[in-house]
């Protein structure tokens, strides 16, 4: 009878081992895990650009309200419409890694954050911007280190959005 019990908890150990070593795959683009913890990917991050603690350097802009705020609601709606398909086209273009405004109503607008390595590249992107062009935003552009993975947002983003801005 103990022989049986000692089998059958060996059994469940073994079993246990297994199963704590199985590895999950969500996604091919997906980092590998082995239970909780994620498994370096040499791959992705020479893909990113990621340095050994898989950071890099991008240039963060805000984007503060500008001079020109004195236009009707069609075209205030206008501007923001082609300002919103600046993003999209920067942000398909590898360009420009995360953007979203606050919400706080004051004078700092949003936040973009550019994969670029330089302040004159984020410059030149900004100056593509038709609410920059007309004054309705200025941008204030700082070098800026983050995580190398933070490039995948907009590829995982499209994955949870329901409804198209």
């Amino acid at each position: 009878m103990n022989l049986k019990i000692s089998l059958v908890c060996i059994y469940c150990i073994g079993l246990s081992v297994i199963a704590c070593k199985t590895e999950v795959k969500t996604d091919a683009n997906a980092p590998e895990v082995t239970g909780e913890v994620m498994v370096y990917d040499s791959i992705l991050a020479a893909k990113l650009g990621a340095d050994d603690y898989g950071m890099k350097q991008y240039v963060m802009a805000f984007l503060k309200e500008g001079p020109n705020q004195s236009l009707d609601s069609a075209a205030a709606a206008q501007l923001q419409r082609a300002h919103l398909d600046n993003i999209f086209r920067m942000a398909d273009e590898g360009k420009l890694a995360v953007a979203g405004p606050f919400l706080d109503g004051g004078d700092l607008k949003g936040v973009y954050i550019f994969n670029v390595k330089t302040v004159d590249e984020a410059k030149a992107l900004t100056e593509t911007d038709p609410a920059v062009k007309a004054g309705r935003f200025v941008m204030e552009l700082h070098p800026w280190y983050g995580s190398a993975a933070m490039m995948m947002v907009n590829d995982w983003h499209k994955k949870v959005q329901k409804t198209k801005i």
